[in-house]
């Protein structure tokens, strides 16, 4: 089985983001879930990107840096959202890494050092008409990781919903969100 660092999205360690993991867990798989904000929990994604650059990205880069420091190299690092910066920053430039998900977010390949890590697996998913995913870059981003690496994979999703993973938020799509858990399992037993 494989072993996780997922990282939560823009609102916090929300009750969606801890079940998520609490079904990785089910499946067999160890998890560990950091808190970037420190216990705080935002009801709106604009109060939590504010939240995000009132600390700055950079110190969400290093909370994440440093909760992988105390973990064995070999992991599956895993973001949602705003997650995606430090779970594809230490995808890109940990050494041992053995995949990516990037849930609802990717940045281009050269934010972190250049072309994504050969021998590196790694899936983004995110809905074709959210207009965080799709109209802010990150599915150009996506589609470019894609078309350099012969071990990535984009799947997007019917709809125009932003952290439609998350149940405790309004912007759950169960439909969507169920197709992903599967698919998202099916990666994680290819690595364990």
């Amino acid at each position: 089985m494989a072993e996780v660092l997922l990282f939560h999205h823009a609102n916090g360690l929300t009750a969606g983001v801890r079940e998520f993991a609490e079904r990785l867990r089910r499946a067999g798989h160890t998890v560990h879930v950091p808190d970037l904000y420190e216990g705080e929990v935002f009801d709106s994604l604009e109060q939590g990107v504010g939240h995000a650059q009132k600390i700055g990205f950079d110190t969400i880069l290093d909370r994440g840096r440093a909760a992988a420091q105390v973990l064995p190299a070999q992991l599956v690092y895993v973001g949602i959202s705003l997650g995606v910066l430090p779970a594809q920053m230490l995808a890109q430039t940990r050494a041992g890494a053995t995949g990516a998900l990037l849930l609802e977010g990717c940045v281009p390949a050269t934010e972190f050092g250049g072309t994504w890590p050969r021998g590196v697996p790694v899936q983004i998913h995110g809905m074709d008409a959210d207009p965080f995913f799709a109209g802010e870059g990150d599915l150009d981003a996506a589609r470019a990781l894609v078309d350099s690496t012969s071990d990535a994979e984009l799947f997007l999703y019917p709809g125009n919903r932003h952290l439609f993973t998350d149940s405790s938020l309004p912007s759950y799509d169960e439909s969507a969100a169920t197709l992903l858990d599967t698919r998202v399992l099916g990666f994680l037993d290819t690595l364990g």
